[in-house]
């Protein structure tokens, strides 16, 4: 018995001792996973948290120690204020680095926290121009910016659609008035007329008066730059008030949640977003189906193949520098060239923004989302 007890402690020191030489790598993720936006964050947490798991299965050494790869979800309620918090958090907690913000009005305040204490951050899903002309050495974005999807749209309006005039709603978030400027900027260049050009905000469910306004304008498109939690409504209103044109939006929009909240009122729609369809991403069906089970079909949005990229970018770099400081990968990252799911020959320019990315037009019929065109940006 005496010397079962001690090969029992033996073995519990040798384990202990296995243990001390691991470390602890610790991504944090920020995305609104509470209130309206709470599918999208979700989605975009699920895709860190494969990568995570993922990480964890490959057994990665790193400066001669196993790596234990964790996640640290934060929920940023798609406040600006809170996520600044977030932020402070995630720089006192001492994460290695950061996926996230998912809206661009989080991103915008968090990228200068992150860029101030050092640590790399990568947004999936923020598209505001606005952020990378901080000149933050620690910003990167994985997805095209609304400088693309803005003008793509205004573009895909005049010469696919035929529309002469436009009419320009947005929530006046960062994202929203973002990419609607560019939108109202690259109609009026492609001599398109903007009727009109209204405001609301980020948490409003009735949109009357604006429709009622408009309605009388007559145009042959009606922007939105926000998100679909306030599109959905805003579609249906346009259905009951008998208005005609065709509803148009970035990617905050164009997400299978908004059939849910419009219905047949969404089949008017056509939205942008960042990126090639699943179907077209090097990875994209067989990670769509590994993320069908291990979150179901249903969680899937938008975000989650870029926010699982862009924690496979920061795990990448840490690998090629040989530590997971991030003060020492930051530049590996600067130099990354990744082949992901959702691209081949994941890059960054030198202010941060993805280089060579592509947008994707879509539209719905009968609530389900088609993808209508497929676009390089140069």
């Amino acid at each position: 018995m005496k010397l079962k007890y001690a090969l029992l402690g033996l073995s519990l020191a040798i384990g202990t001792a296995y243990a001390a030489d691991d470390v602890t790598v610790i991504i944090g993720s920020a995305a609104p996973m509470s209130g309206p936006q709470a599918a999208y964050g979700q989605d975009n947490t699920n895709g860190v948290r494969m990568a995570i798991n993922d990480l964890n299965k490959k057994n990665i050494m790193i400066g001669g120690k196993k790596v234990i790869w964790k996640i640290d979800a934060q929920d940023d309620q798609a406040d600006p204020k809170q996520a600044t918090s977030v932020a402070q958090k995630f720089v006192d907690e001492k994460v290695n680095g950061v996926v996230g913000h998912l809206n661009s009005g989080c991103t915008y305040p968090a990228s200068r926290i992150y860029n101030n204490a050092g640590i790399p951050n990568i947004t999936p899903s923020s598209t505001d121009p606005k952020i990378a002309e901080q000149g933050f050495k620690t910003f990167f974005r994985i997805i095209a910016n609304d400088n693309a999807l803005g003008a793509g749209l205004a573009n895909y309006a005049k010469n696919q659609m035929k529309a002469k005039t436009v009419a320009v709603i947005d929530d006046r978030t960062a994202y929203g008035q973002g990419v609607a400027d560019v939108f109202a900027k690259t109609a009026q260049k492609d001599g398109m007329k903007v009727l009109d050009r209204e405001y609301t905000n980020d948490k409003a469910t009735d949109f009357s008066a604006i429709l009622t306004k408009i309605k009388a304008a007559n145009p042959d498109v009606i922007f939105y730059g926000g998100m679909y939690t306030q599109a959905g409504p805003m579609l249906r209103q346009m259905e009951q008030l008998g208005i005609k044109a065709k509803f148009m939006g970035g990617d905050g929009i164009c997400a299978p949640e908004l059939a849910k909240l419009a219905g047949k009122a969404a089949d008017v729609t056509v939205c942008a977003e960042g990126g090639s369809p699943l179907s077209q991403m090097p990875g994209g069906d067989a990670w769509k189906k590994r993320y069908d089970a291990e979150f179901g079909a249903s969680a899937f949005q938008i975000y989650s193949p870029y926010s699982y990229d862009a924690t496979m970018v920061l795990a990448t770099a840490m690998e090629k520098a040989k530590s997971v400081e991030p003060a020492k990968y930051l530049p590996f990252i600067q130099k990354i060239d990744y082949n992901g799911v959702t691209k081949k020959d994941i890059h960054f320019m030198a202010d941060g923004n993805l280089a060579q990315p592509t947008i994707t037009l879509s539209t719905f019929d009968n609530g389900v989302k088609k993808v209508v065109a497929v676009e390089s940006v140069k």
